[in-house]
């Protein structure tokens, strides 16, 4: 269950505009909900897209996975807020899994998820004209799950589930040319323990920090602040299980931080399916979103978030305006993966569609 090769629900791509009142503050947007009023445009129905980038107001990736057997894996660019969609797929892609895509300047890199050489890594540094492949994973053990890059892009990490106990990560330092696997000796134990490639949020970096957001015989969050060579890991708080556990996360500091999860075997069971943190180091509740938690994001400064989901009938998008100490339910529409940009959120989910307010 944690490589989620999961019956999909269908969904969105989403974007939309959170309109800001004047003299409001700029991490608390005011106004309607604008998760109600939204067209859609469908981008290709074969796809599940579970993969986003929101680079700007005007330009966003996503990326996919065919809901047919050895169907190709996608990539759609939109440079016009969603006006227009360009496929700018890489070739020879059936049957792979695209669940991450990561933008920084020119350099573009999608993540192929999957066992042994289903894990790939494709670059791009004209906008997906043309792509090589950075990576190919050798070793059947290893499954990459999530993707993240440090600032500016030239550092770059990759999570796997466990090979020989531990959590193994995969790093670069040359803006995701070349990559190559760190050592294990500082990675706690973690070998009932993975990441969900639910919406490539499991790794998440912020300033000089990475958070590692974990399931399985455990849910927790995994610390680094040496660049992935050393973690520390503690409890997220949300409830652990074979198909259960922390999904995604997301920080606006080193120290603010939130995290969201569930039970994709119980999807409907969403008691404590949330955390937060003000120290970047310990967890505490933030209760239930009414609805499976498969990502989130910040919408500027630390106490507005964006969070949504959608399995097996839970599906629903919801906010939080004190960090993540309570949330509410603003819309009954949820999606896999969601990325706010300044003003503007974009949301992704399957069968192709794409919608913006």
């Amino acid at each position: 269950m944690r490589r989620l090769g999961l019956s999909l629900i269908p969904a969105l791509v989403l974007a939309l505009t959170l309109p800001t009142a004047a003299g409001a503050r700029t991490d608390k947007p005011k106004g309607p909900d604008p998760f109600e009023d939204w067209t859609e445009t469908v981008l290709d129905a074969d796809q599940n897209f579970r993969g986003l980038e929101a680079v700007s107001a005007t330009e966003a990736w996503v990326t996919g996975e065919s809901l047919t057997d050895d169907g190709p894996a996608r990539v759609f660019r939109t440079t016009d807020g969603g006006g227009t969609w360009t496929d700018v797929s890489p070739a020879d892609t059936e049957g792979l899994s695209f669940r991450d895509v990561e933008v920084h300047g020119k350099a573009a890199h999608v993540l192929a998820i999957g066992p042994g050489e289903a894990s790939r890594i494709y670059r791009s540094t004209d906008g997906g004209a043309t792509w090589t492949e950075a990576f190919r994973n050798p070793d059947k053990k290893a499954f990459y799950d999530c993707m993240a890059f440090y600032g500016s892009g030239k550092r770059g990490l990759v999570v796997s589930d466990p090979v020989g106990g531990k959590l193994r990560i995969l790093s670069t330092d040359d803006r995701g040319e070349s990559w190559k696997v760190l050592p294990s000796k500082g990675m706690p134990a973690t070998a009932d323990e993975f990441g969900f490639a639910a919406s490539g949020d499991c790794l998440v970096t912020v300033g000089k920090a990475a958070f590692i957001i974990t399931g399985g015989a455990q849910s927790r969050v995994l610390r680094s602040d040496d660049r992935g060579l050393t973690w520390k890991a503690t409890e997220s708080g949300i409830p652990a299980g074979e198909s259960a556990g922390g999904f995604a996360g997301a920080f606006a500091t080193p120290r603010n931080g939130i995290v969201v999860g569930g039970d994709f075997a119980d999807a409907d069971d969403t008691a404590d399916t949330t955390a937060y943190t003000r120290n970047g180091r310990t967890w505490t509740s933030g209760g239930d979103l009414r609805h499976i938690g498969e990502d989130v994001t910040y919408l500027r400064g630390w106490r507005y978030a964006v969070a949504t989901g959608d399995y097996d009938g839970s599906a629903g998008t919801s906010t939080t305006s004190d960090g993540g100490r309570t949330w509410t339910r603003v819309s009954k529409k949820g999606y896999h993966v969601v990325d706010c940009v300044g003003k503007v959120c974009w949301a992704a989910g399957s069968t192709g569609r794409v919608g913006h307010s």
